[in-house]
């Protein structure tokens, strides 16, 4: 793409987008060129539709994954190249709707276990004890620890939201054995390979699996499982939906009222109007 994509380049840049969105950005952008051998400029709506359905019915992408490509075009062609109307009628692919996968105490404990490194130990402890994104988690910095008011300070969320997160007493003794251990270098409490970067979530996802393997789970675990797991146990454990809402950082509280759907306990408890039928507090259905 050459000049064009370093246009795109930038114009991603000045919009503030996280680093991953603009790489994905640019490979799905690259894949399209790549699809027609020709230049995005020479093309419009007619090769746009092609490639969405090419991906959709030949390569068999995830919805979310053509979900992703179809931003990255849209993007392309409404910023970088102002042709906006080459876009304008076509939508997003809809993802379905699925229930997150949840685990039980038992089994988040069981994973603690079975991770043998202190550092990722301590890392998958800081994701499920304060709900953190992989990015969120692996982007902390030693100076995010506030022991003396018991917060973790998420200074880059989604959308570049700061927010802060409870640490808990286990939490924080964890962190302080980790510390002792390897005295981390650099500004990061998880740093990777070099001490002024940070860990790569791919080696926690890696480190993840290998653990789950080990523990005999047959659920399909990921590092945003543990967080999952996080929203719908402070559910259970009574906490209200506002706070569990700010507390994982989401903008809209209709994105948080998916755990009231998962969460079996929390359904269980709801009584059921037929109960209420014939009971002094039946009159409050009129």
């Amino acid at each position: 793409m050459g000049v064009l994509r370093d246009r795109m380049e930038a114009d991603l840049r000045l919009r503030n987008l996280r680093p991953s969105t603009q790489a994905n950005y640019l490979r799905y952008v690259q894949r399209f060129v790549a699809h027609y051998r020709r230049s995005p400029e020479e093309m419009g709506w007619e090769e746009v539709r092609g490639f969405l359905l090419h991906l959709r019915d030949e390569k068999h992408l995830s919805p979310s994954t053509q979900k992703v490509c179809a931003a990255a075009l849209k993007f392309l062609y409404s910023v970088t190249l102002n042709r906006p109307e080459v876009v304008k009628s076509f939508c997003i692919p809809k993802v379905p709707h699925k229930l997150p996968e949840v685990l039980s105490g038992s089994e988040v404990e069981e994973l603690f276990g079975a991770v043998r490194s202190i550092k990722y130990r301590a890392l998958i402890m800081t994701t499920y004890g304060a709900g953190l994104r992989i990015g969120e988690v692996c982007r902390l910095h030693v100076a995010d620890i506030n022991s003396k008011r018991m917060l973790l300070r998420v200074r880059d969320g989604k959308g570049g939201h700061e927010r802060y997160v409870m640490l808990s007493e286990r939490l924080l003794a964890i962190l302080r054995v980790y510390w002792k251990e390897t005295r981390p270098k650099g500004p990061y409490l998880f740093p990777g390979s070099k001490s002024d970067k940070p860990l790569s979530p791919e080696s926690v996802r890696r480190i993840l699996r290998k653990a789950v393997k080990q523990c005999g789970i047959t659920k399909q675990v990921t590092p945003h499982t543990l967080r999952h797991s996080f929203a719908t146990h402070l559910l259970e454990s009574g906490t209200d939906i506002r706070t569990i809402q700010v507390l994982l950082g989401h903008r809209s509280i209709a994105t948080t009222t998916v755990y009231a759907q998962v969460s079996a306990r929390h359904i269980a408890r709801t009584t059921s109007p037929l109960d209420v039928l014939g009971t002094d507090k039946a009159s409050a259905l009129g």
